[in-house]
C-alpha cells in the first residue's frame, strides 16, 4: 500500500475539485464551483487559474468534466434539481450541449466521458430529487445517455446510482461504477452504441462506495471510493488490491450502519473523517510517464497525488492541442 506520508499536494483554494483531468503539457484541470462555476487550471508549479462562466443568469455546478480538442470543456451539471451537459468556452461563454433526452429534462447529471470516436457518454445517478434519497441499496433508477452523430439516446437504465463510466482501451466495452449498489459493472458496446451483455466485474465490501475510475497499462481498473478515501485496483477477474486508504474505522462503522438501515444522508458524505485525503472522488494518471496518480475530491481545496506502481492509460485528451485554450491562459507566475 501507498503510505499517507508519500502523498503530496498541488494547487490551493480550489472549490470542490470533484473531477481531475491531466494533460501531457503538465496542466491539471478540475471542476470548480467558484461563483457561476467552471474549471480550475493548475500549472506544474501549482499556480491556479480559472475559467468561469460569464452567464450570471445561470449557476452551473460542474461535477464531471471532459476536455474537447478545441480547448473547450463539457460540464456535467449537478444542480439541486436540474441537470444536463453544458459547453464552457475558454472565454467564459456557456452554451447548452444536451439538456433533455426523449423530450424529458435531464435530472442532476453526474459525469461525462468522451471516447476516441468522439462519442459522449453521460451518467445520471438517479431520478430522485433530492438525490440523497438514492443513497440506498434498493434504489436503481440511474441511467446512461449516449450522444453521437446520430443524436442522443438512453443506452442503459435501472442502475444503482450511476457514477463514472469509461470506455475500455479496446473500444469494445464500457465500464461503470454503481456507487450505492457498490459494484463495478461492464457492458459490451455495439456498433450503433447500444449497450448489451451487462455483467458484474466485482462487488465491494463495507465502507467502499465506488465513484471514479481509470485504467492502467497492465489491465488494472483503478477505483476511488468516497467516504473511506480508498483507491482500489481491480483486475478483470474481480480480484481487488487496496492501493491507499485514509479513514477512521469508527466513522466507517457508523456510515455502514446507516447504509444498511437505508439512512445514509448528506452528513455522511460531508463530514468524512480522515487524516489527509478529503473524500476522494476521481483519479487521473499524469506526469511524463503517466505514473503519477492525481486525486479529485469533494471536500478538499487542493489536488493530492502520489507515485503509482503502475503506469496509466493515456486519457483521450492527453495530447489534444488545446490551441484555443492556450490563447486565454495567462503565463504562470
Amino acid at each position: 500500500m501507498i503510505k499517507l506520508e508519500d502523498v503530496e499536494s498541488i494547487g490551493s483554494r480550489l472549490n470542490r475539485p470533484e473531477c481531475v483531468l491531466t494533460h501531457q503539457s503538465g496542466l491539471l484541470f478540475a471542476s470548480d464551483w467558484t461563483d457561476n462555476g467552471g474549471v480550475s487550471i493548475i500549472s506544474i508549479n501549482g499556480n491556479v487559474q480559472r475559467i468561469l462562466s460569464k452567464d450570471s443568469s445561470f449557476i452551473i455546478r460542474p461535477n464531471g468534466v471532459a476536455i474537447e480538442p478545441s480547448g473547450s470543456f463539457l460540464l456535467a451539471h449537478l444542480g439541486n434539481d436540474d441537470g444536463g451537459v453544458y459547453r464552457l468556452h475558454p472565454d467564459g461563454v456557456l452554451e447548452d450541449f444536451i439538456t433533455d433526452v426523449d423530450g424529458e429534462p435531464l435530472p442532476p447529471s453526474n459525469y461525462i466521458h468522451l471516447d476516441h470516436q468522439g462519442r459522449a457518454w453521460v451518467t445520471i445517478s438517479t431520478r430522485k430529487i433530492p438525490r440523497a434519497e438514492a443513497y440506498r441499496q434498493d434504489v436503481a433508477d440511474g441511467f446512461i445517455v449516449l450522444i453521437d452523430k446520430h443524436g442522443c439516446k438512453v443506452v442503459a437504465d435501472n442502475l444503482g446510482y450511476t457514477n463514472e463510466c469509461l470506455v475500455h482501451p479496446d473500444g469494445q466495452r464500457l465500464f461503470v461504477n454503481e456507487t450505492f449498489a457498490r459494484r463495478l459493472i461492464c457492458f459490451d458496446i455495439e456498433t450503433n452504441g447500444n449497450l448489451t451483455n451487462r455483467r458484474t466485474i466485482c462487488e465491494f465490501d463495507a465502507g467502499t462506495y465506488p465513484d471514479g475510475m481509470t485504467f492502467d497499462t497492465s489491465g488494472g481498473i483503478w477505483i476511488t471510493s468516497i467516504i473511506s478515501n480508498r483507491v482500489i485496483r481491480v483486475q478483470e477477474d474481480g480480484s481487488q488490491q487496496t492501493i491507499i486508504e485514509d479513514l477512521d474505522p469508527e466513522h466507517i462503522n457508523i456510515v455502514e450502519a446507516a447504509f444498511q438501515a437505508n439512512e445514509l444522508g448528506r452528513p455522511h458524505l460531508d463530514k468524512v473523517k480522515s487524516k489527509q485525503l478529503k473524500n476522494i472522488s476521481s483519479l487521473a494518471f499524469g506526469g511524463r510517464d503517466l505514473r503519477t496518480a492525481y486525486l479529485g475530491c469533494l471536500l478538499g481545496d487542493h489536488i493530492s497525488y502520489f507515485k503509482a506502481p503502475y503506469g496509466g492509460v493515456a486519457p483521450v485528451h492527453w495530447d489534444a492541442p488545446l490551441n484555443t485554450l492556450q490563447a486565454f491562459l495567462k503565463p504562470a507566475n
